[in-house]
């Protein structure tokens, strides 16, 4: 059922005043060891692959591999930066015992985006966003100086990731913002579907961040050992008492999906694809898996088949919390 060949990307507005991107995205962050090993050969490979069907949007981060995800993409469009839309965000940081920390500070942000633009070895950033909000910094100081990035030709647009309704707010009330990234999909919707809320308001773009649940609407994963040696080990959603619990929920997709003849991440995809404002940027370290994300396109979901997945998994459905208790902290502020 996953295409066998790439299906050319459609494109879409990002939000009411933003720019044209690929309606389903790349994210880049495991061709960095997030999820198990990974090569910069294979790396760049899947990145052109996208680029030659259309998938414009490519979505990295300061903080994956620290500095290494963003080199690997600079690398990949180097020769190509036209065909790129290059999103990329700042705010965590290492501490001196490796934890992650998050400035938010005004000088911080420009010395992050340089050090960006060096590694990604461009002259500006397409889409710019604060990975996370820095509690010990007010919303207004930070986007205040995101602002001038773009005055000075740095960052053509700028978003937030993770961000509450009411902090939105405050950003859109210092310069536009045209995208928020939240993570959204099938199994997790309570936060995102808050924020989505708050999006259609403001006319702002919705990325949607692991929209496969990190791999649980997929049959890659069957037990809580196949994540055994990667970051989502340390995940509650994939301890051994929640896991069979969200597999079983999962399971439930792919029953559907057969029915619709499409995979279980397609059908996944296209769920999150019949909101328009949303784009979902799904990450794969193999070139099929992409064809197949693609083959999301195709999807049809009426309204009826659209309510039977929502009642299917409520949007408090899934068991555990999204992320470790030290990072939650700094989630969804």
């Amino acid at each position: 059922m996953a295409a066998s060949s790439p299906r050319i990307a459609r494109f879409h507005r990002l939000g009411a005043q933003g720019p044209d991107v690929s309606a389903i995205g790349l994210g880049c962050m495991s061709l960095s060891g997030a999820y198990g090993e990974s090569e910069d050969k294979n790396g760049i490979a899947v990145i052109h692959a996208a680029l030659d069907a259309g998938v414009n949007f490519l979505d990295t981060a300061d903080m994956y591999g620290w500095g290494h995800n963003e080199s690997l993409v600079g690398a990949a469009i180097a020769g190509r930066r036209d065909e790129a839309f290059i999103a990329t965000k700042f705010g965590h940081v290492e501490g001196n015992s490796g934890e992650v920390l998050i400035n938010g500070r005004p000088d911080y942000v420009f010395k992050a985006c340089d050090a960006s633009l060096k590694r990604l070895k461009v002259d500006h950033i397409d889409l710019y966003y604060q990975h996370r909000v820095d509690p010990q910094v007010p919303i207004d100081e930070t986007v205040d100086a995101m602002s001038q990035l773009v005055r000075k030709g740095k960052a053509r647009f700028i978003g937030l990731s993770e961000a509450k309704p009411e902090t939105i707010r405050r950003a859109c009330r210092i310069h536009p913002i045209a995208a928020v990234q939240m993570e959204y999909s099938l199994l997790y919707r309570k936060e995102a579907e808050e924020v989505l809320a708050a999006t259609h308001e403001l006319g702002i773009g919705f990325v949607a961040y692991s929209p496969l649940g990190r791999g649980l609407l997929t049959p890659a994963l069957r037990t809580a050992a196949d994540v055994a040696g990667d970051r989502r080990a340390t995940h509650p959603r994939f301890l051994a008492e929640n896991f069979d619990h969200n597999r079983r929920l999962a399971d439930q997709v792919a029953e559907m999906a057969r029915a619709k003849r499409c995979t279980s991440a397609q059908l996944a995809l296209a769920f999150l694809l019949a909101d328009e404002t949303v784009t979902p940027i799904p990450g794969t370290k193999k070139i099929e898996r992409l064809w197949e994300n693609m083959g999301a396109l195709d999807v049809e979901l009426s309204a009826e088949e659209l309510a039977e997945l929502r009642e299917m998994i409520p949007s408090d459905a899934a068991a555990g919390e999204r992320y470790p208790e030290n990072l939650l902290k700094a989630a969804y502020l």
